[in-house]
């Protein structure tokens, strides 16, 4: 009998800094575990400003530096998401408004969280958007 995969999916503005990041860092601890074949873990966009693009050259090397490999291609989130994953976790409260947009809370599958919802430091704060704000945006003083 095949278990079931937990449906993941990060969600930032463009689906090229903040989202691909956060899904390369949670598939790189997953791969470290060897959980591989209990999640399925995707990335997407509130906008489709990037769509079809590659990750941010700033977020690949921010995770490069650590051992961690950012890959994938923009794309933009679709209402079919928040049926298909069971969580999809938002950066920032600009993103959380956006899957609002998309779909009443209640219409659909996923639960949906801010990624800080975990942090001891800043519970429920936003990730910040380092896309304007040169290298030191992707640094930003917190280790991943």
């Amino acid at each position: 009998m095949e278990l079931e995969r937990t449906r993941i999916l990060f969600v930032c503005l463009g689906n090229i800094c903040r989202s691909p990041l956060a899904e390369a860092v949670f598939r790189h601890l997953v791969r470290e575990r060897g959980l591989e074949h209990r999640f399925h873990i995707d990335s997407a966009g509130i906008s489709g400003y990037h769509a079809g693009e590659g990750p941010d050259p700033r977020s690949v090397a921010t995770a490069r530096r650590r051992g961690i490999v950012v890959e994938g291609t923009s794309r933009q989130l679709t209402r079919q998401d928040l049926d298909r994953f069971d969580f999809v976790i938002v950066m920032d409260s600009e993103n959380l408004s956006g899957v609002r947009r998309l779909a009443p809370a209640g219409t659909f599958r996923a639960r949906v969280h801010k990624l800080r919802e975990w942090d001891p430091h800043d519970p429920g704060g936003d990730v910040p958007d380092p896309y304007y704000g040169g290298p030191r945006g992707f640094e930003g003083g917190h280790d991943i």
